[in-house]
């Protein structure tokens, strides 16, 4: 039997357990990946593009454990009444092959999104920092103002969205949780006065969501929207002005920001920082940017963490999801035990 954790119970997990604890506490699982990332199997994700977005298989393996996540992005779904992105993920033990754990992922990778961002700017940003803006204010908005207070404190969101029903949408969720927010009136107006910018916009775009004069000394950037070729957010000027920090080298060249540099621009993959191989932030006037696309171990550690999350609850089923005849070389016998005999 595999454990199976569909989207009714995850969400009654979430709200029993409450989304801001989760995600503080999802972090130790995630960084405690990141710190021996060396022992994983890594490759880029394997993707099947169309006109309308892009689905994604995500594998990795600590040697003992094996998972993969389905993904896809479609940025025109919503118009259509549907997400932009759905996922499920499966954990599986290496040495049998049998899958032993089963999840939606559409909230979980929200979950895993948002915990690996404020995980990276607790690393990066300036100790001081207390104001967040946040240039896309759309399914991911929510866990990422979580997540950065949960972890680092921040209270303070200036926002903006093209769409304003998006706007409302966030304001809708978070002032009852008691953020200060400021609907900006424009991008531009939203980075004003911030330590930390967010940008998460959808389209599937080469587009400069952020422009190199917005961005100034000091700053951390967390530009997580940028998640496939042709999809960009960020002016190739602000790159070349700072040190950037990526998840995995050879998916984000495809993927993130740095798909518009050169192929040896520097970066820094952040396990290393967070091993103490190599710098984070050196100063205060430093502007730091986390080009972040989403990486299998960042899932792998996600599934972990809510498989022992939901140990011995009532969160889960168990679906026999293997077949597992009697005889392990008699798969026929199986699917014709009972079947009438012919004379």
């Amino acid at each position: 039997m595999v454990r199976f954790v569909d989207v009714g119970n995850i969400n009654r997990w979430a709200a029993e357990t409450g989304v801001e604890r989760i995600l503080t506490d999802m972090v130790e699982y995630i960084e405690r990946d990141f710190r021996r990332w060396p022992t994983f199997d890594k490759a880029p994700r394997v993707a099947s593009h169309s006109p309308l977005g892009v689905i994604e298989l995500m594998p990795t393996s600590d040697g003992v454990t094996y998972g993969f996540k389905y993904v896809n992005g479609h940025p025109s779904n919503p118009s259509r009444g549907l997400q932009t992105v759905t996922a499920f993920g499966v954990l599986a033990d290496v040495q049998s092959g049998y899958p032993t754990f089963w999840s939606e992922m559409t909230v979980l990778t929200a979950f895993r999104t948002a915990a690996t961002s404020a995980m990276v700017a607790r690393a990066l940003a300036r100790p001081d920092s207390q104001t967040m803006a946040m240039i896309g204010t759309g399914t991911q908005s929510e866990f990422q103002a979580l997540a950065f207070r949960g972890l680092l404190g921040i209270n303070r969101l200036r926002v903006w969205d093209t769409d304003p029903d998006a706007i409302a949408k966030f304001v809708r969720n978070l002032a009852p949780l008691g953020f200060e927010i400021v609907v900006a009136a424009s991008a531009t107006d939203a980075v004003t006065g911030a330590d930390i910018i967010t940008t998460c916009t959808a389209d599937k775009a080469n587009a400069t969501v952020l422009t190199d004069a917005m961005v100034g000394p000091g700053v951390h950037i967390n530009a997580i929207g940028g998640d496939c070729p042709g999809k960009t957010e960020l002016d190739g000027a602000i790159l070349h002005r700072s040190d950037v920090f990526v998840e995995f080298t050879a998916q984000t060249r495809i993927e993130g920001e740095i798909q518009q540099m050169h192929p040896e621009f520097p970066v820094t993959e952040m396990w290393q920082v967070l091993l103490g191989q190599a710098s984070g932030r050196t100063s205060v006037d430093q502007i730091t940017v986390f080009d972040s696309v989403g990486f299998a171990i960042e899932d792998f550690s996600a599934l972990r963490f809510l498989q022992d999350a939901v140990d011995q609850t009532r969160f889960y089923t168990d679906i026999d999801l293997v077949a597992d005849p009697d005889d392990p070389k008699d798969l026929f016998g199986l699917v014709t035990a009972g079947a009438p005999v012919l004379v």
